[in-house]
């Protein structure tokens, strides 16, 4: 198994009270996660469902994300869940990561609503928009009364997933990754009852049902990229259709498969790796390093990325949750490796190859 990806976690407040926790890994332009419900920001790191996620997005970006409020390692004791006070979460963790510059903004399932009216409100601040398996309407606002009983059927299950009896959450994880393993469908089911309560599961399935932001989508001035799973049992595909056709500018990208969550094995998952690489203009990063730069280890690539981007020792010793003196010993190293003398030259070095 590949080493576990280094983070660092920090708690913010909202401005009512809740506690947000949040993570940031990986180093290069920024891209930040909305939240999206069942995550949990340490379980997420060693998750057979969501690990080969986390490798793709560190290992290009300085990826940011947090565990949205009722979840993960976020405040669970919440009272507002609307669309309004997600936006406003996701405005306090970004604040808070002094995310200055134009950013790639994720938005998976329900992040896409929350994503789309972010984009709108601070058009200078978002540089990409990416969507994936993303829906304007929740499940009660599509005019499909199909769709409305067997959400609030999935509503009511969702009120037993405290049970020891795992055939309550089964019902969700099948929808999720209906191609999953028995190892990723038992960990997905453990990662239900570990990431909210019961009582909770409820209002916050309602709460992104009820989400409705088509009205803003011909406000997005933000170069957009849609990409959905043709046979997505959460979100259909003609949701993701409807963001492509009315956000200006859209493109759009259809991927072969039934999983809301893409899985590390299917042709899909390299299709969406490649397309966001693309999009964000990441390719080069894709088809492997200079050879300038091969003789670097993974710890001292990370630290030359966080020099190139102008930041200090001392924040990079933050960043990487280790201490100066190791920053130091670390640039000594990949200097005489690399074949110059200073931080301006190594600087210098890495910008002109590309490797920023």
């Amino acid at each position: 198994m590949p080493a576990r990806i280094r983070q660092t976690v920090r708690y913010v407040t909202a401005s009512d009270g809740v506690r947000l926790a949040c993570a940031e890994s990986g180093a290069g332009m920024p891209l930040v996660k909305a939240a999206t419900w069942l995550t949990h920001l340490e379980h997420d790191l060693d998750s057979p469902v969501w690990r080969h996620w986390m490798a793709f997005l560190t290992g290009h970006f300085r990826f940011v994300r947090y565990d949205e409020r009722g979840c993960g390692m976020t405040d669970w004791d919440v009272r507002d869940l609307s669309l309004d006070r997600r936006v406003r979460d996701l405005e306090t963790v970004i604040e808070a990561a002094r995310v200055e510059e134009p950013f790639v903004l994720l938005g998976i399932s329900h992040g896409a609503a929350v994503s789309i009216a972010y984009a709108v409100r601070h058009p200078h601040r978002v540089a990409r928009m990416v969507l994936y398996g993303g829906f304007a309407r929740g499940a009660l606002r599509r005019g499909d009364r199909d769709a409305e009983r067997t959400y609030e059927a999935i509503t009511v299950l969702a009120n037993s997933w405290g049970s020891d009896n795992p055939s309550f959450r089964q019902v969700f994880t099948s929808r999720f990754i209906p191609e999953g393993t028995e190892e990723q469908l038992r960990w997905f089911n453990e990662l239900c009852r570990k990431t909210t309560s019961p009582e909770l599961a409820g209002t916050l399935l309602r709460s992104r049902a009820e989400a409705d932001v088509r009205q803003l989508l011909a406000e997005v001035r933000t170069p957009t990229l849609v990409l959905h799973a043709r046979n997505d049992a959460i979100a259909p595909v003609s949701e993701g259709r409807l963001l492509a056709s009315e956000i200006p500018g859209a493109q759009f990208v259809e991927l072969e498969s039934p999983n809301h969550i893409l899985l590390e094995h299917e042709p899909a998952w390299t299709r969406f790796q490649d397309a966001v690489l693309e999009f964000t203009g990441q390719t080069a990063l894709a088809g492997g390093l200079d050879p300038a730069f091969e003789s670097l280890s993974p710890r001292e690539r990370e630290t030359l990325a966080l020099l190139a981007c102008g930041l200090s020792n001392a924040e990079i010793a933050e960043r990487l949750g280790i201490s100066e003196k190791t920053v130091r010993n670390r640039l000594s190293h990949l200097f005489d490796k690399l074949g110059v003398w200073s931080r301006a030259q190594a600087i210098v070095f890495a910008r002109e190859r590309g490797f920023v």
